[in-house]
């Protein structure tokens, strides 16, 4: 009887061993032999009597290109699907993948330095606290003035769309923008936001930083679970799901979460800047300089996104993962911020998006003007806006 690692027969001589493959492809004999009852990397025959297995030699590129998939960590299911497509679309999902990578360490990174600078500074304020100082909690000295939230919502269905998939919600508590997608979008969105606002009764600035993330992170998994739940009565739940971008008020600072392409703008001393950070396909091209922000405007692609709340299956086309961003944001009275979908950001620039935010008397009035420049550019897709005032309370 022959040994596990021998060439077969002159019979069949174009068929390599297990033993030879491996060395071919860079995969261990372990490793192929798992492969192959995963049905990922299956042998081109296997010994009827003494279950040896033999590759075929034209196999050993899909080989190296799973064993390069797997030092990049993609996952095993993950693989599977990106052998099974033609190059090009194989190419796009590794760049998608890669970006969610991405998108989720430099999540991490901002986590740690914000936990860095917030530590750095703890420990210059306890450093400078007399040894008699009272606790006056995480809300700041006796005496802080009071902050407040003034706010508006608004939704638009647009210019384009027959159905309204975004939802927007604005309260004392919680602020939310959530723009749906697939056959049970609308759902989802909805979904999102309800699932937030058991969690938007306020704590006045009772938590820790620290405690607050952990109640940010419990919101965000809740949203989740509501969406899953909302979608898995379509014929294709995978497909369908939302973004997220919210901001829970605690009375003394905002929490932020946030998953998708919707995004948060803080107007601050008459400058407008973007606090979130796009989880799509053209972004991640920026972000690694394969395109500008002006060609990024025009880009021809289908607008994919690398996170969202999703059904928990994950197809090839929309590669999604449901882990959102959270952080807290610090507060000055004056602050204007604005949530919306990418309805608005996608079809009005920066400039006007700033102009409108600004000449504004009340949130009430910008969230009009905003519905109204996303219509003025042809309003091709849904729109949801908030606008909030941090404001002295009276």
């Amino acid at each position: 009887m022959e040994r596990e690692g021998r060439a077969v027969g002159a019979a069949s001589g174009e068929l390599v061993t297990i033993g030879e493959f491996a060395r071919l492809s860079r995969l261990s004999a372990k490793a192929l032999r798992r492969y192959d009852e995963l049905g990922l990397l299956r042998p081109a025959l296997v010994d009827p009597v003494n279950g040896y297995r033999y590759y075929d030699p034209v196999q050993v590129e899909g080989a190296r290109l799973v064993a390069w998939l797997r030092r990049i960590g993609m996952p095993l299911n993950r693989i599977g699907r990106v052998v099974a497509l033609d190059a090009g679309a194989a190419a796009v999902e590794i760049r998608a993948y890669w970006a969610r990578v991405e998108a989720e360490t430099a999540a991490r990174r901002d986590l740690a330095m914000y936990l860095v600078d917030h530590l750095s500074a703890e420990g210059r304020t306890m450093s400078r606290m007399p040894d008699n100082a009272e606790n006056t909690g995480s809300s700041g000295s006796a005496g802080a003035v009071a902050l407040a939230i003034r706010c508006a919502a608004l939704t638009d269905i647009g210019v384009v769309r027959t159905a309204n998939q975004d939802a927007a919600f604005a309260g004392p508590r919680l602020l939310a923008v959530a723009d749906g997608f697939g056959e049970g979008g609308a759902e989802a969105s909805a979904a999102a936001i309800e699932a937030l606002k058991p969690s938007a009764w306020g704590r006045d600035g009772a938590l820790s930083a620290a405690d607050l993330l952990n109640a940010l992170e419990d919101t965000a998994d809740s949203a989740a679970r509501a969406v899953r739940d909302a979608v898995a009565p379509c014929a294709a739940p995978d497909g369908s799901g939302t973004t997220l971008t919210a901001m829970l008020w605690t009375g003394s600072r905002l929490g932020l979460v946030h998953i998708g392409d919707s995004r948060a703008y803080l107007l601050r001393g008459g400058e407008l800047f973007r606090i979130t950070h796009d989880h799509s396909l053209v972004q991640s091209m920026i972000d690694d300089g394969s395109l500008s922000p002006e060609e990024a405007s025009s880009h021809p692609g289908p607008a994919l996104l690398l996170k969202a709340l999703a059904g928990e299956a994950q197809p090839a086309s929309v590669a999604v993962a449901c882990r959102a961003d959270v952080r807290l944001q610090e507060v000055l009275a004056g602050d204007r911020y604005l949530l919306c979908s990418d309805g608005l950001s996608a079809v009005v620039d920066a400039a006007d998006l700033r102009a409108a935010v600004v000449a504004a008397d009340d949130p009430q009035e910008a969230v009009r003007r905003l519905a109204g420049l996303a219509r003025e550019a042809g309003g091709p897709d849904n729109v949801a806006c908030v606008v909030a005032d941090v404001v002295v309370e009276e």
